[in-house]
């Protein structure tokens, strides 16, 4: 028999306590909620591994670790783990669009993709391969723009047969520009979209954030860009091995249209409409 009679002060404590505990709130895509600490707000893109990464309307994009620390609409929360997505309802591609169940390729469409490199067409792969086979559309590296003209020629695009070009650097005054413009006064011009990044290389179409970066270096000039980004990362560059080992790291990191620039996600989308649509 306790002497002195219950504690009357314990319910206002667990009161208080229960006050202080932070609502649990899924950090589910798209949530815009405001870290604490630094004042960052914006919208949840991925969550997993303990992180939770917000992009921001300058389409910035910063990382947190999950838990406490959290205003959301001005109501302090503790973000944790979205759940599972549940199997009923239409999945989503890495490109955002639903996905096709029991996809069977198309068969490939006269008019197709054309893009400068190996790099550039895996990474197209990596987010658009389930729309480009639902579609029908193949991707093919030029192996230099320096050729297109050449390919162009070659292939005679015309009605039903149309060519998209992604072009890497495509900024006033450049070589790519220069090239842009001749072909669309050219013989094709009406059957050929040439558009582009304004990345050196298209490494710069990922966000630096996916490999833990605030931005990517800035290599001097003269200096080979994908040897210079690697070298300033310490990241092996002696040889075409290391460079492409460097490449599979980049590339790994992208899961989905969110770990890319809005620069290139756009040229990108761009071109699969233009050969996709009827002249």
């Amino acid at each position: 028999m306790d002497r002195y009679g219950p504690d009357v002060l314990a319910r206002a404590r667990a009161e208080r306590a229960a006050r202080r505990a932070p609502r649990r709130v899924a950090a589910e895509r798209g949530l815009v909620i405001e870290h604490i600490a630094s004042g960052y707000c914006g919208a949840v893109t991925h969550a997993g591994a303990g992180v939770v990464e917000l992009e921001d309307r300058h389409g910035a994009v910063r990382g947190f670790p999950l838990g406490t620390g959290f205003l959301l609409e001005g109501e302090p929360v503790e973000l944790v783990p979205p759940s599972a997505p549940a199997r009923a309802g239409r999945a989503r591609s890495a490109s955002g669009s639903f996905a096709v169940d029991g996809l069977r390729a198309r068969v490939a469409r006269a008019s197709r993709i054309l893009v400068e490199g190996r790099h550039d067409a895996e990474l197209v792969e990596r987010v658009w391969g389930h729309d480009l086979r639902v579609e029908g559309v193949v991707v093919e590296p030029l192996e230099g723009v320096d050729r297109l003209a050449d390919v162009l020629a070659s292939v005679g695009p015309e009605p039903g047969r149309r060519i998209g070009v992604l072009v890497d650097h495509l900024v006033p005054g450049s070589k790519e520009s220069r090239i842009a413009a001749e072909v669309e006064r050219g013989p094709f011009g009406a059957h050929v979209r040439v558009v582009g990044h304004p990345y050196v290389d298209v490494w710069e179409a990922v966000r630096p954030q996916r490999l833990g970066l605030d931005a990517w270096p800035v290599v001097p000039r003269g200096v080979e860009w994908k040897e210079g980004v690697c070298a300033a990362l310490g990241w092996p560059h002696a040889d075409r091995a290391d460079l492409a080992a460097a490449w599979r790291r980049i590339l790994g990191s992208v899961r989905s249209w969110t770990d890319l620039e809005p620069a290139f996600l756009g040229r990108v989308e761009e071109l699969i409409d233009f050969v996709t649509t009827a002249p």
